[in-house]
Parts: structure tokens; sequence; C-alpha cells
């Protein structure tokens, strides 16, 4: 990780992705995945910097708070019907956990939409796993915010690129 200082938010955040068995280094291969053929010099390290940037912004910790509880609390069977079957069985037309995940590509610009419905539909790496309903884990908006912190970061790394190019 990088050397600067992490807010205490910052750190549960991490960790609950960690816990859910998310690393920095599997949404940096997302970054990867979605900008490689546009940056052919492109390093892990500024794919693993850009995921670490959009992890620091708070509205993307509320966002992974908020998507990661409703999972967890789904998993357990604790929410009410018919919410609890929508979440624990991810139902095609509900859509508030894509609406949530918009909610952090939006913090990069109009680029993010694009990267985070691509990756949405091709479910590469980590989505895939995430993705797997046989596991006994309930990840229907941990799916989509880790694609969207990589739609996010990716975009993030094209508008730097912009600049520097």
């Amino acid at each position: 990780m990088e050397e600067k200082k992490i807010g205490k938010m910052e750190q549960i955040a991490r960790q609950w992705l960690a816990d859910r068995g998310v690393t920095i280094e599997h949404i940096a291969e997302l970054v990867y995945y979605l900008q490689s053929k546009y940056h052919p010099d492109l390093q892990m390290d500024e794919c693993i910097h850009n995921v670490n940037r959009v992890i620091a912004k708070r509205e993307v910790q509320n966002a992974l708070f908020t998507g990661i509880q409703l999972d967890i609390l789904a998993e357990k069977g604790l929410l009410e019907e018919p919410l609890q079957s929508f979440i624990a069985k991810d139902e095609g037309l509900y859509g508030v956990d894509e609406i949530l995940a918009l909610s952090i590509v939006n913090v990069y610009g109009s680029i993010g939409f694009t990267n985070y419905g691509y990756i949405d539909k091709q479910k590469p790496g980590i989505l895939k796993q995430l993705n797997d309903k046989s596991s006994g884990y309930c990840h229907t908006f941990l799916d989509d915010i880790v694609g969207a912190i990589a739609a996010a970061a990716s975009s993030r790394l094209a508008h730097r690129a912009a600049h520097v190019e």
C-alpha cells in the first residue's frame, strides 16, 4: 500500500473488503483489464495507486459500507420480505445494487459509466468469483461495488493520462 496515513473509515472499508475476500490487487487487476489496451505501458502499481485513491473517498466508503451490510444481512436472513428475497437471489429487476454502484462511478465522470457497464457484463477476475451463487455468500451489492471501484479507478487513470499524453 502507498506510504500515506489512512483514516479510520478508510481502514474499516479496506478491512470490510478483505473480510469478504476482496483485495486491492483484485480490483487493480480489473483496472488493468479495462485500461491496458489503451495504455500499453500500464503497470500494476499505477492501477493499485488509482484504486487506493478511489477507496480514499468518503462517498465510496459509504456506498461500500451500505452494500456490504445489506449483503451480510441477506446472508443471515435478517431482512424483511420481499427485500430479503430480492437481495438473497440477486433478483434481475431489483437494480438498487447497480444504482448504489453508480454513485461510486459518478465520482470520476461519464467515462466511468461505460467502464462500469462493460465490466459488469464481462465479469472478469474477482467479479466472476463474487457472482458465483454456489459459494454460500451473498454478494448482490459487493460485485457491483467492486466493479464500480475498478471503473472509477480506470476513469481516474484515463483522465490523468489524458493530461500527460
